[in-house]
């Protein structure tokens, strides 16, 4: 199963997209600037074959769902969070 991870900031997905090669599957990680380039991202991956796409948690809720929306409910879409007690410390860190 190949999958990939986007990861949200101010990155171009053209020159920030790695790949993971390994024995029976890709894991490529992209990083995008914004929900609608990962939205264009997650459809194209989606075309060559990934099955599988997590997203960072900067897409929250709204942002994954776009993506799933986006990719047709196709493919499994899942989304990195926290635990309530630590949004102090993950906005001290991110802002």
């Amino acid at each position: 199963m190949d999958y990939a991870f986007l990861i949200m900031g101010p990155y171009d997905p053209a020159r920030d997209d790695v790949r993971f090669p390994g024995r029976v599957s890709t894991t490529r990680m992209i990083g995008v600037p914004d929900i609608s380039t990962a939205e264009k991202i997650a459809v194209r991956l989606k075309d060559e074959g990934y099955e599988a796409i997590e997203l960072c948690g900067a897409f929250g809720e709204d942002g994954a769902k776009r993506i799933i929306e986006a990719t047709g409910h196709s493919i499994a879409i899942g989304f990195v969070t926290h635990f309530p007690e630590d949004d102090e410390l993950f906005r001290k860190t991110f802002g």
